[in-house]
């Protein structure tokens, strides 16, 4: 191997790394902040909904440049807490592609 394929697969082996570092001790290092349409497109339900859940402080929130960013797992347990919203999520969600939720 030469000694660019070496530095390759070190510099694969490191973001590897990166990502599996990500929760320690229960913790999340770097969480995923994702918008208030992707969650809604996530979710399978509508922004007023996201928007309804931001206002009552349902899921953990940042406002970066006027908009609304939702931490990722506070809005999958969200959406987990009522049926209707449940069912929205499995059938035309994220969840149509998850085979069982932990």
């Amino acid at each position: 191997m030469t000694q660019d394929q070496l530095n390759l697969i070190n510099d694969n082996k490191i973001k590897a790394d990166d990502t599996a570092d990500q929760v320690l001790n229960n913790e999340i290092i770097k969480p995923i902040w994702i918008s208030v349409s992707e969650g809604a497109k996530l979710g399978g339900v509508q922004t007023k909904t996201i928007r309804r859940a931001i206002q009552y402080n349902y899921v953990k929130y940042k406002i970066v440049s006027n908009r609304y960013l939702i931490d990722f797992p506070t809005l999958i347990t969200y959406l987990h807490t009522k049926t209707k919203l449940k069912n929205k999520l499995n059938q035309f969600g994220l969840g149509q592609y998850v085979d069982k939720w932990k």
